[in-house]
């Protein structure tokens, strides 16, 4: 299907990987919507889109010789493999903490960036929130509360409901600030966020 589209329809014609990640990112939004909202069916259908996503652009490097689907796929295993040696090796750790540490650690290894410093190579174009959280997560990958992942829900709901109104409640606030203030709350979080980045190398 992806093959016709591309052969057939004159929009996908058009299109390169440039022209089409921001649609991507939009297909990865609205399917954490649906995920937010825990509906199923929209779960479903976005997630469709987002597996489109991957085949066109999987398409686009075998057009240009560089690469398919397969080798997407193989390279994801290998990633997956290689970045939990605790899984698929000898390794024991016990925290969801210590994973991110060592799923860091090895992602410089593998890259050749283990003499960079921890920050480098953060992409800023993420949205303040997430590049906020990725450069602490760069900064203390363990101090996350109860050695959980970044977004991974507390086992006891009432628990995570409770921690996800108070952050919230926190949040709006900072937001309610900034318009009183006149400052664009994504770009205070940015800067504020680069000066943490600054200050750490």
């Amino acid at each position: 299907m992806t093959r016709r589209l591309r052969r057939e329809c004159p929009w996908d014609r058009e299109q390169d990987a440039r022209s089409i990640v921001p649609h991507t990112v939009e297909e990865a939004y609205e399917l954490a919507d649906a995920a937010s909202r825990n509906d199923t069916e929209a779960m479903v259908d976005e997630l469709g889109d987002v597996l489109f996503q991957v085949l066109f652009l999987s398409l686009l490097l075998e057009e240009r010789g560089e690469g398919d689907l397969a080798a997407v796929a193989e390279s994801c295993a290998a990633k997956l493999i290689r970045r939990h040696p605790h899984v698929y090796g000898e390794r024991e750790l016990e925290t969801a903490g210590q994973v991110l540490a060592q799923w860091e650690e090895i992602k410089r290894e593998v890259e050749g960036t283990g003499d960079r410093e921890p920050l480098e190579g953060l992409p800023e174009n993420l949205p303040a929130l997430l590049y906020a959280r990725k450069v602490l997560r760069r900064i203390d990958p363990e101090g996350d509360a109860k050695g959980e992942k970044p977004g991974a829900p507390s086992a006891d709901p009432e628990e995570r409901d409770e921690a996800e109104r108070m952050v919230g409640e926190l949040l709006l606030e900072a937001v309610a600030a900034s318009r009183q203030l006149g400052v664009d709350p994504e770009l205070a979080l940015r800067q504020a966020t680069r000066r943490l980045v600054e200050d750490a190398e």
